[in-house]
């Protein structure tokens, strides 16, 4: 698990501040990995990486609101350097040639790695609040893993194929 966080000491803020940064670490990362492929074609891997900061930066954004809601301007107490690569993919994950399916595929062990954070962290977790948020999370991530496998099966066999080394 992550030693730096005490998960039975969690409140409700803490636990949707750890959520928030949990979404923006992956927003970046998939950011990043955009940016370094450079869109070559429709439907490519960084198009695939894109989509998938979209996603992670609305997730945040319902997130904070719900903080917001709930907490006002109340300061974050969670140190966010505890949290590292829970729902994010590994910084060295992507190559220049990186087919489509194989984005996919990085994302769908993305969002498997983010299931399995939250959902050993019920297991640490004391109040019922923080279950419920962490639960919700959890099932959340486990419909966007069946989202992914969905959209791999649903793939032209062209996806498949890494780029091949241009002359």
């Amino acid at each position: 698990m992550f030693p730096k966080i005490d998960f039975s000491q969690l409140n409700l803020m803490d636990a949707l501040d750890i959520a928030i940064f949990v979404e923006i670490e992956a927003f970046d990362r998939y950011t990043l990995f955009t940016n370094q492929l450079g869109h070559r074609y429709p439907d490519d891997a960084a198009d695939v990486f894109r989509r998938m900061a979209v996603s992670e930066k609305k997730h945040a954004e319902e997130l904070s609101h719900r903080r917001k809601e709930l907490f006002g301007d109340a300061p974050v107490m969670v140190n966010k350097d505890a949290l590292f690569d829970i729902e994010a993919p590994e910084v060295g994950s992507p190559r220049w040639n990186m087919s489509p399916f194989k984005a996919f595929q990085l994302v769908l062990s993305s969002e498997e790695k983010s299931f399995a954070f939250y959902n050993e962290a019920l297991s640490y977790v004391n109040d019922a609040d923080v279950k419920a948020l962490f639960a919700e999370l959890r099932d959340e991530e486990a419909e966007h893993a069946r989202m992914i496998k969905d959209f791999i099966a649903a793939l032209p066999p062209e996806a498949y194929e890494d780029l091949e080394e241009e002359d």
